[in-house]
């Protein structure tokens, strides 16, 4: 938890950014905490993680806790319930609501309970209830049952102050409120950049004993167990589910169960949390021999300089969009040394041809969430107003094109990948044929993926990798520093 001044000034300025609603549609703005779920009976819970957008705001981070802000009056009131003497017995004493309620600078405080009775009274008055979309489904379920709408309703985003809604209901997630909150919540504050830091160096031990373990013979479990011990003993825990996979053409392989296998290639796609829940995300790809055959050589160093290449780009006033288009440029400008793709680059670029090597966008904005705020949907949190999603393989799933501004936290991570079946489909359906060398590809069918990510901070003049040391990333200093462990060990 951050100072008491952080949350009472972020709500300040909330209330400021949602003051352009026209007077008598303003209404209140409801949040809801999340609740505990069940793992597979009562009593036997998932680990709790606090809604991020309930944490931004109102930093509380335990379960049933729910937020009132009226954007008329500016009145703020938290929910949640009192510990009892069971509570007590199982848990030890807790402090009241009220005391949770000061520590973050709110003089109002209620039983859980009436923050159902408040959102209804604020309907039976006539007032708009701007919400956020809700992702859990406990936090579905109530919005719907208060509100009176069926559960998609609770998922769908609308000018809700312009009075339109869902099934014919002048009910949705507020889009006035995702808005305004992402406006804020894009651009990082210096405790949140700390934060970060954080969650970005022990990314970097996580990662470092990964590497030291990629050994032949080894069993990928053992691998993961010992990385994500790490993240637990340094943080909160991962910061989304680990991807280690000797398959890394599968984009998001959560399979464990291979051995280590001289001439293959190991993808490691994994973060850390830390324990105020502010994220890390770094992918590297090693070689299982400790060193690269020439043919992986090839590949992977068109990847690490394209990685080079997002990351000299990346500065205030450049779109995303842009760095993606010229990574993907710049990785058919290497495949086409390969000779596996012919012609003129650009017409490749214009023609997606790119989406065939790299499917994905080359990266996603980053901060308490490792997709920051994606559930309050993609295009509002990655797209300016100007901008509209491509359609072209690779560009249509880029998740952050905006322009880039100071605060801005997000993910550099190109990869190359030889998808066998993705090959087999767009030859078949002549796709690129003016472009693509297919028969050169046969050879790469069983050559896996790379990727290499980084996580990038834009600067007022520039750009800088969060954490203090950046994770070893040229081929050959990946292979001077695995035969050294391996003398080590």
């Amino acid at each position: 938890m951050f100072d008491k001044d952080v949350y009472v000034r972020r709500r300040r300025t909330l209330l400021e950014r949602m003051s352009s609603i026209p007077e008598g549609r303003r209404g209140i703005a409801a949040f809801l905490g999340n609740a505990e779920a069940p793992q597979n009976y009562r009593g036997n819970d998932y680990r709790f993680r606090q809604d991020s957008t309930f944490l931004y705001f109102w930093g509380i981070d335990e379960p049933c806790f729910a937020a009132i802000l009226d954007l008329d009056s500016g009145e703020e009131c938290i929910y949640g319930n009192d510990t009892d003497i069971d509570d007590i017995i199982w848990m030890g004493p807790q402090p009241d609501v009220a005391g949770k309620a000061e520590r973050i600078g709110v003089s109002c405080s209620a039983q859980y309970a009436d923050f159902d009775k408040a959102v209804r009274a604020a309907r039976s008055q006539g007032r708009t209830v701007h919400f956020l979309p809700a992702s859990r489904y406990y936090n579905t379920l109530k919005m719907a049952s208060l509100l009176e709408v069926p559960a998609e309703c609770i998922r769908k985003v609308a000018p809700v102050a312009g009075g339109h809604g869902c099934c014919g209901k002048a009910v949705s997630a507020s889009e006035e409120l995702v808005k305004a909150v992402i406006s804020m919540r894009l651009i990082k504050e210096e405790c949140e950049i700390e934060e970060i830091d954080k969650a970005c160096d022990i990314g970097y031990l996580m990662h470092t004993e990964a590497r030291r373990g990629c050994r032949p013979g080894a069993r990928e479990q053992d691998i993961v167990g010992r990385m994500e011990g790490i993240t637990i003993s340094k943080g909160w825990g991962v910061s989304f589910t680990t991807i280690l996979s000797q398959n890394g053409e599968t984009l998001h392989n959560h399979s464990h169960g291979q051995i280590i296998t001289p001439g293959r290639m190991l993808l490691i796609d994994a973060g850390a949390e830390s324990n105020s829940h502010y994220a890390s995300d770094f992918t590297r790809t090693y070689p299982c021999s400790g060193k690269f055959t020439q043919k992986q050589k090839d590949i992977y160093d068109i990847v690490e300089s394209a990685n080079e290449l997002a990351f000299s780009l990346a500065k205030p006033g450049v779109t995303y969009r842009q760095v993606h288009l010229a990574v993907a440029r710049h990785i058919l400008e290497g495949l086409s040394g390969l000779k596996l793709v012919r012609g003129d680059v650009d017409e490749m670029v214009a023609a997606g041809i790119a989406g065939l090597f790299m499917p994905h966008g080359l990266g996603h904005n980053m901060g308490l969430d490792v997709h920051d705020m994606e559930d309050l949907g993609e295009d509002y949190v990655g797209y300016d107003e100007d901008q509209k999603r491509a359609s072209q393989p690779g560009l249509g799933s880029l998740r952050m094109a905006r322009r880039l501004q100071p605060g801005h936290v997000v993910t550099d991570e190109p990869g190359i990948y030889f998808i066998p079946a993705l090959i087999r489909k767009w030859k078949m359906e002549g796709t690129g044929r003016d472009f693509v060398n297919y028969s050169a590809l046969e050879s790469y069918h069983d050559f896996g993926g790379i990727r290499l990510e980084d996580d990038v901070l834009i600067t007022s003049d520039g750009a800088r990798r969060p954490g203090s040391r950046r994770l070893p990333i040229k081929s050959s200093e990946i292979e001077e520093i695995m035969e050294k462990e391996r003398e080590i060990l």
